[in-house]
């Protein structure tokens, strides 16, 4: 089936009420990827399919899968009559949510149940719904060998297999787990494998699932869409907040994707941006999964302005008509650049990538631009301003090193304008309370002592000792000789003694 004759969802044999969940959720054209990948996964083949990200991937396996489970689909109470019958294995929790909501929209008018496992959430919950019995399990292969262990499902009637983003499982570790996985399937199944790139060990790990597979490549390892504009920005590392700040504010930026390298980098940057006033939230692989579905969650419906990820974020990740994705830091990996900017120029749409490049960072930049085949374009605007923060940075930098270091800014300005005021010992003071503290150090050594206010009040009233041990013995004497040797202040003298004593 040649795909410039397919203008429809409707010319490619889908159900009618796949058809009409599909209308409803705003698609009539289908993608390159879908053209190829859902007739042949109709027709039962095996598929290894590789499409640059962004591209309807997800759509591609779920449609198809849908229409050839609807046999099984009934309304019966009973659990036994929801066996599994597809499994589809991805790698992030992220991904495996968005796959799931493909699901449940494509399937809202079949009666074929559901559910998604991942991990960092109770488990109680997934056990309650893999035991009311469902058909599509979506899962990623951590949780899924945790539930498998506890046997709280068995995958004896799969009978679709998909391995979506399957260089990415690669990449973070979970081949032995596919392994395990793989062996409590059945030997006869359908297998569908999905990613943007197939590197030589994906061909290998592929060859071991796939018999005969239908391959379809609909575009080039590591293209990019040529519906995203890539724009590069010169700017210092140290003025690269300022003018991200900057950037937002004079493009009026309302949903902006920004990636860091590191989590300490994301948090930084959110914490920063919030405290300018720009609505931010931070996605990594240190927040719970409770705190990232909320972070994603209220980005997508605008309540947040700007999220800041690390490559955590970078695949799978689908939200709609996202215009923007800057690269605060460039990524070390240039297949990571990739998959960022492919989270906007989706579906149609057209996009923007914007990177923020220091001059550490320019051999990055080299490497992006070999792997996808483009020449970044590199803007210079308002760089007068960014010349005179530059400069004006540099002459802070340069005062601040000219005193001591401080955990503050405030305290390095104190100190500097300071550091031409020697004390007696030739060491310039820290700063205004450190120089009062020595200032009344030296005073003291100086001042004239006066044994008003450094020695206690003695008393002069007459030892009565010799009375009291005529009076009381000679224990209540010593006693009180002992205590009367022992100064005494004034103030607890009372005054018939002392009136005495004068």
């Amino acid at each position: 089936m040649s795909s410039n004759k397919i203008e429809s969802f409707e010319q490619l044999d889908l159900a009618a009420n796949l058809l009409r969940a599909v209308s409803e959720e705003g698609y009539k054209t289908p993608t390159d990827i879908q053209v190829q990948a859902i007739p042949a996964t109709l027709a039962g083949k095996d598929v290894m399919g590789a499409a640059q990200t962004g591209t309807g991937k997800t759509a591609s396996f779920t449609l198809p899968m849908l229409q050839r489970l609807e046999i099984h689909a009934n309304s019966s109470a009973s659990p036994a009559r929801h066996s599994v019958r597809a499994l589809i294995l991805v790698p992030t929790r992220e991904l495996a949510i968005q796959v799931y909501e493909s699901v449940k929209a494509y399937g809202k008018y079949s009666l074929l149940r559901s559910t998604v496992i991942y991990g960092g959430v109770n488990i109680d919950t997934q056990i309650e719904a893999l035991r009311s019995g469902v058909e599509i399990l979506v899962a990623t292969p951590g949780r899924l060998m945790d539930h498998l262990q506890q046997k709280n499902l068995v995958l004896s009637k799969v009978e679709i297999f998909v391995l979506d983003e399957a260089d990415r499982m690669l990449d973070m570790g979970f081949l032995p787990d596919i392994k395990q996985i793989i062996e409590l399937l059945p030997e006869k199944r359908q297998n569908l494998m999905f990613s943007a790139t197939f590197s030589e060990e994906i061909k290998k790990l592929a060859s071991k699932i796939l018999i005969n597979p239908a391959s379809i490549e609909v575009a080039k390892q590591n293209s990019v869409s040529d519906l995203i504009s890539h724009v590069l920005y010169p700017v210092d590392t140290k003025l690269k907040q300022e003018f991200l700040v900057d950037l937002i504010s004079q493009q009026a930026l309302q949903q902006v994707l920004i990636f860091t390298r590191t989590k300490h980098s994301a948090d930084r940057l959110a914490q920063q941006l919030s405290r300018r006033n720009i609505t931010c939230a931070a996605i990594h692989g240190d927040r719970n999964q409770l705190q990232r579905t909320k972070a994603l969650e209220e980005f997508k419906q605008g309540l947040v302005r700007v999220l800041v990820a690390t490559d955590v974020a970078a695949r799978g990740l689908d939200i709609e008509e996202l215009t923007h994705v800057i690269n605060f830091e460039l990524p070390g990996n240039p297949e990571d650049y990739v998959h960022r900017i492919g989270r906007t120029g989706r579906a149609g749409r057209k996009g923007t990538a914007i990177s923020l490049v220091s001059r550490e960072e320019n051999k990055l930049v080299a490497s992006i631009e070999k792997l996808i085949g483009l020449k970044l374009k590199v803007e210079q605007a308002n760089r007068k301003d960014d010349l005179e923060l530059m400069q004006s940075s540099d002459s802070k930098n340069k005062t601040a090193s000219a005193g001591p270091k401080s955990k503050s800014g405030a305290r390095n300005r104190v100190a500097n304008s300071q550091s031409s005021v020697k004390s007696n010992e030739g060491i310039a003071p820290f700063n205004k309370g450190q120089a009062a503290r020595n200032t009344n150090r030296k005073n003291k050594a100086n001042k004239i002592i006066d044994p008003l206010f450094t020695e206690p009040y003695v008393s002069s009233y007459p030892d009565n000792s010799s009375e009291l041990a005529n009076n009381g013995g000679k224990i209540h004497a010593a006693t009180h000789r002992q205590h009367s040797r022992k100064p005494v202040p004034a103030l607890f003298i009372s005054p018939a003694i002392r009136n005495k004593a004068e």
